[in-house]
């Protein structure tokens, strides 16, 4: 039982439980017992922190029904490793090496030293936005909805914009609060934070403390912060340009607006796909170019560490900067006055080649399925999937059980990542001393 293999099998386990509960028929609002693909996939969706649904979350599930889609959100955002480690501190357990290397391999952390305290920081970051979350959204549900509904709605969607899952209790989505400059900005707040990483928010919150408390020189951010921030600036930008030119004269989603109205759809659509699935436009209206601008966003993701999916921006980085050296004639990979190591090279080429082959052979498996399908409709539901998104183009409750099923693999697959699935299935690779002798070939 390696340390992958717990973390793959611990997500399996999170997944069958919920998927029980969500079967009860005290879990519906019918009161019937659920259709067990219904309950597979809700319950996939919420632990992978997508947000993808075949019914309507809110009226389909009775309040105990939402409540446990909230919890496995909630469940999921932190990680099952996460979620295990804070029980046992909880109960006043240590705990030894092996857990220490879990969460140094969950996390992605350099070293295994404070693996305590940053599981606690991690929960409390959680708690302290989200809740702050939850007070700003009770200004806009409470003059709509009272305050028992609206403290509902306003926790529920907290806790799904800051684990970056796609979950909501209206059946337009946020579409009715497309114009609510409040619910726009603090959903995509948390949405950006929860998507950032923890390592990103932490060294933020040292670099604030010691500049306004204690008043001393600037630290030093890290690789990792100055690569995760610019390249999530810059697809927030280049996204909410993007949306507002290929969108601006459709009468379906940005046209029957007013500039400062489209400005903020744009924005949120931009910010949405990396990886929530909130939208306040219809996804399926949208143009060509449109959906292919929200197919690559959802690709790329959110950043390591963070409650998003996708390839990730530190990746992005890392293979353009390998373009960009090439191009230069270097043989070198610099970043920010900075080499890039060789296995992070390595591993980013691997990230994207298995996260290629698992979007295309679940797209041709869907697409031979469901042939009445649009391809563009298919990729996009895949990516969606894979990215742990949740935006869909209203197809999620119309594909075969099957094409289902697959999407249930998908986000799976998504959630634990690629490379660890793949160490789960082969075990840790053995140590060699061998070497072979370099040989050029063709490239390109």
């Amino acid at each position: 039982m390696t340390i992958s293999r717990t973390i793959c099998l611990g997500f399996l386990a999170v997944i069958t439980v919920g998927t029980i509960l969500l079967m009860m028929p005290f879990s519906t609002s019918s009161g019937s017992w659920n259709d067990p693909i219904v309950s597979l996939f809700t319950a996939t969706s919420a632990v992978c922190v997508t947000g993808l649904g075949v019914v309507d979350t809110g009226t389909y599930f009775s309040g105990l029904g939402q409540f446990f889609v909230v919890a496995l959100v909630q469940i999921g955002g932190l990680g099952y490793m996460t979620t295990t480690t804070f029980l046992i501190l909880l109960i006043g357990r240590r705990f030894d090496l092996r857990q220490k290397m879990a969460i140094q391999q969950a996390l992605d952390r350099p070293g295994l030293q404070d693996s305590a305290q940053v599981i606690r920081s991690i929960i409390a970051t959680t708690l302290i936005f989200e809740i702050v979350g939850i007070f700003l959204l009770l200004i806009v549900f409470v003059p709509d909805y009272g305050l028992d509904r609206g403290l509902w709605l306003a926790i529920f969607h907290s806790v799904n914009s800051w684990n970056n899952a796609g979950f909501s209790l209206f059946s337009d989505n946020l579409i009715r609060y497309q114009s609510s400059v409040l619910l726009n900005l603090v959903v995509t707040g948390l949405i950006i934070f929860g998507g950032i990483g923890y390592q990103a928010i932490f060294e933020m919150y040292i670099w604030l403390y010691q500049r306004f408390v204690k008043n001393q020189p600037k630290i030093i951010f890290s690789l990792n912060f100055k690569v995760a921030t610019s390249t999530t600036l810059f697809l927030l930008l280049a996204g909410t340009i993007g949306f507002l030119i290929v969108e601006f004269h459709n009468s379906d989603t940005l046209g029957s607006l007013n500039f400062p109205d489209k400005l903020l759809a744009a924005w949120f659509q931009s910010v949405t796909p990396r990886t929530a699935g909130f939208n306040t436009i219809d996804i399926g209206k949208m143009t060509t170019a449109g959906l292919f601008i929200t197919i690559g966003l959802m690709f790329i993701g959110a950043s390591p560490g963070g409650t998003g999916g996708g390839i990730k921006t530190t990746t992005l980085r890392v293979l353009t900067s390998c373009t960009k050296a090439i191009l230069q004639g270097k043989d070198e990979v610099d970043l920010y006055e900075r080499q890039v190591a060789v296995n992070l090279i390595l591993k980013a080429i691997a990230v994207l080649v298995g996260s290629a082959i698992v979007v295309t052979g679940a797209t041709t498996l869907i697409a031979i399925t469901d042939p009445d399908f649009d391809l563009a409709q298919i990729l996009f539901e895949v990516v969606s999937a894979f990215a742990t998104v949740g935006l869909s183009t209203g197809i999620t409750a119309k594909i075969s059980a099957f094409a289902k099923l697959i999407l249930v693999v998908t986000m799976y697959l998504g959630r634990v990542g690629v490379l660890l699935f793949m160490s789960a299935l082969l075990g840790d690779p053995l140590p060699t001393s061998v070497r072979y002798p370099e040989e050029n070939l063709l490239v390109g």
